[in-house]
């Protein structure tokens, strides 16, 4: 029994990280990657590590700060003021993470 319980708590850990992930990845899509999978006005590409590198040195609070309150031509929060800093900082963390 007890081995069956953590079992369920085990899968039930996955799918809430699985929706987590599908979630950065959905916010991405629907609100950085028109600039971020172009480079449109200057916005590091998803994956170019050259260009993430500096800007991850200064660390997620910094980057986390510039997308929430907006940096440049980029709007705050990309423009889905509908987004809650939370859902920002874990896209942020996504979009650090495939950039590394």
């Amino acid at each position: 029994m007890k081995k069956l319980v953590s079992v369920s708590i085990a899968t039930v850990a996955l799918f809430g990280l699985m929706s987590t992930a599908q979630a950065d990845v959905r916010t991405y899509r629907t609100a950085c990657m028109a600039c971020h999978a172009s480079g449109a006005a200057g916005a590091p590409k998803l994956g170019d590590k050259a260009a993430w590198k500096a800007r991850i040195a200064q660390g997620m609070d910094i980057l986390v700060k510039h997308a929430v309150e907006g940096k440049g031509a980029m709007p705050p929060k990309g423009g889905r003021m509908d987004l809650s800093d939370a859902q920002i900082k874990s896209t942020v963390a996504y979009m650090v993470g495939e950039s590394k």
